[in-house]
C-alpha cells in the first residue's frame, strides 16, 4: 500500500478548499496515508488583465497540474470540473467526481436588487460569455463588463462600488463562507449552469491503480453519471468553457434528464432543449443532445463565435 499521496491543486483560495476537503475525506477513509497538498499557479491564475475568451481556453486551470501529474510531482489532481476540458492528455483519466453542491449561478448585490428588479443601466460583473449571454438575453437594458480575479478580488471591485452586482457560481461562493451575501439563486429557467458547475473531480495517471483505488471513494454516481452526459454534450459541440454553451443534468431514479443551450454573445440567439434516458448510457445521452442542438441551428452560431 501507497504510504504517500501528494494532492495537486491551484493555489487559489477556493481551490485550495476543494483541495483541503479531497484530503479531508481521504484521511477519513485512510487514516494510515499521508496526503499531503502540492500547489501552484495556472497560466489562468497568472493572466488577470485580459477576458479568458480572448487568450484560448483548453486548460487554463488545469495544464499545470496535469504536468505535474506526468511528471509524478503530484499522484492526483484536485479541479473544479467546469474547468476541466473534455480531452485529457494521453496518460490521464478522472478518477473521480464528487458530490454536486448547488450548480445554480448566483447574483450579488449589496444593494438587493434581483435580476429583474436591477435599475435600467445598472454595472453587471463577470467573466463568463454563458452568463453574459443569458443575461443580455433576460436584461438587454443593463451594462455587461469584464469582471476576472479569484473570489476575494471580485468582492473588493464590487464593494468598491465599479460593478451594481456580480454573477458568481453558488458552489465557490458558499465553500468560501460567503452565503450570506448571496442576493438570489438564479432559477434554471433563466440561467443554465456551465458544463460540470458545482462538482469538484480528481485526475489521476491512468495506470496507477493504487491512486485509482484510493480515490474511487469519493466518487458519486449520480453526479458523475450527471457530468459524463454534459461533457460529451460539450465535447460533441467541440466548445470550451469560455464558449456559451450550459447544460444541466439531473438523475431521478433510473432517467437521466439533461438540458442544454448554445447561445451568441449578445443572447439574440440563444437554443436551448432537453433529452431524457437510462442512466446507464450517460455519453449517448450527452451526443444525442448536442445532435439537436446543432439540428436547431447551433453550428452557425458556433462558427461565428470561433
Amino acid at each position: 500500500m501507497v504510504q504517500e499521496v501528494k494532492i495537486g491543486t491551484r493555489d487559489s483560495a477556493l481551490a485550495l478548499w476543494q483541495a483541503d476537503w479531497v484530503k479531508a475525506r481521504l484521511t477519513e477513509l485512510f487514516p494510515t496515508i499521508k496526503f499531503s497538498l502540492v500547489s501552484m499557479k495556472t497560466q489562468g491564475d497568472k493572466i488577470l488583465d485580459v477576458a479568458l475568451a480572448k487568450i484560448g481556453d483548453k486548460g487554463l486551470f488545469t495544464k499545470e497540474l496535469e504536468v505535474a501529474l506526468l511528471d509524478h510531482r503530484a499522484d492526483m489532481a484536485v479541479h473544479s470540473m467546469k474547468d476541466v476540458p473534455t480531452a485529457l492528455p494521453e496518460g490521464l483519466i478522472l478518477g473521480a467526481i464528487a458530490e454536486r453542491h448547488d450548480p445554480r449561478d448566483v447574483l450579488i448585490c449589496p444593494q438587493g436588487y434581483t435580476l429583474l428588479t436591477l435599475p435600467k443601466g445598472a454595472k453587471i460583473g463577470t467573466s463568463s460569455l454563458r452568463r453574459r449571454a443569458q443575461l443580455a438575453k433576460l436584461r438587454p437594458d443593463l451594462e455587461i463588463a469584464d469582471l476576472r480575479g479569484n473570489l476575494n478580488t471580485r468582492f473588493a471591485k464590487l464593494d468598491r462600488g465599479d460593478y451594481t452586482a456580480m454573477l458568481l457560481a453558488a458552489a465557490g461562493v458558499e465553500r468560501m463562507g460567503w452565503s450570506e451575501r448571496i442576493t438570489e439563486r438564479i432559477d434554471f429557467n433563466h440561467f443554465l449552469p456551465a458544463v460540470g458547475q458545482g462538482a469538484v473531480g480528481v485526475e489521476i495517471r491512468e495506470n496507477d491503480a493504487e491512486i485509482a483505488a484510493l480515490v474511487a471513494k469519493l466518487d458519486h454516481f449520480p453526479t458523475s453519471t450527471a457530468i459524463r452526459a454534459e461533457r460529451a454534450m460539450l465535447k460533441r459541440l467541440e466548445g470550451g468553457c469560455q464558449i456559451p454553451i450550459g447544460a444541466l443534468g439531473q438523475v431521478k431514479g433510473e432517467q437521466l434528464e439533461l438540458e442544454g443551450l448554445v447561445a451568441s454573445i449578445d443572447g439574440s440567439r440563444i437554443l436551448r432543449t432537453q433529452v431524457s434516458g437510462r442512466v446507464q448510457a450517460p455519453e449517448a445521452l450527452g451526443n444525442m443532445l448536442a445532435d439537436k442542438l446543432l439540428t436547431m441551428g447551433a453550428g452557425e452560431i458556433l462558427a461565428e463565435l470561433r
